[in-house]
């Protein structure tokens, strides 16, 4: 059966499709990062070629997994951004929703981060989309409620913010002993800090009430 053709069928049948995605959760939460092709298709019950083949290749299993948790953070995300709370209240709850999922599902952040990324090209291009995603998101955010008027500044902003929090989340991961809310704080003030000046010395009215 070909690539295509078995990618055809396990669509086919979304609940083993689930159920494979659901076994390599488990096994990467279990053993770390570094969990085998061998050991996730053990866990599912079957072997490392079938397992491949319901996802076209380990690419392809790679992928699913990115699209399958990658979805729920940015839901989470784009909910924050949407709500009627102040422009503080927002920030802080965006950046806690992104550092408490990341640090819940530890092992299948770095795995997909760090080792899928690293090992597959189209994986790696998959992440840098959704980051570019929630980038551009938060730019039009900021041009909607006129803390930016600029378009070019205004996407400039939204993908440095959204790089700064992945990096610090990265570094607050390997320094557990200091308190998410103490990271939450410290982005949460560099960024509004930074949104006047961003503005181009426009009046500080805007940010009186973050």
């Amino acid at each position: 059966m070909s690539g295509a053709a078995a990618q055809a069928g396990s669509r086919r049948d979304p609940d083993r499709r689930r159920a494979l995605l659901e076994a390599a959760d488990r096994i990467i939460q279990r053993e770390g990062p570094e969990a085998s092709m061998a050991a996730i298709a053990a866990e599912a019950g079957i072997s490392k070629p079938i397992l491949y083949r319901h996802f076209g290749d380990k690419s392809g299993l790679y992928q699913a997994l990115a699209e399958r948790h990658t979805r729920k953070l940015i839901e989470g995300i784009r909910e924050e951004f949407s709500s009627s709370d102040s422009i503080r209240a927002r920030t802080r709850t965006t950046i806690d929703t992104y550092l408490s999922t990341i640090s819940a599902n530890l092992h299948l952040y770095r795995f997909l981060m760090h080792r899928a990324s690293a090992e597959d090209a189209a994986t790696h291009s998959a992440m840098s989309t959704m980051i570019r995603g929630v980038s551009t998101e938060l730019a039009e955010v900021m041009m909607a409620e006129g803390a930016l008027t600029d378009r070019a500044r205004a996407y400039v902003w939204g993908h440095a913010v959204v790089g700064m929090v992945q990096t610090a989340g990265d570094w607050w991961l390997d320094h557990p002993e200091v308190a998410r809310d103490t990271v939450v704080d410290s982005l949460a003030d560099l960024i509004l800090a930074g949104l006047p000046a961003a503005a181009g010395g426009r009046s500080t009215e805007l940010y009186q009430d973050l």
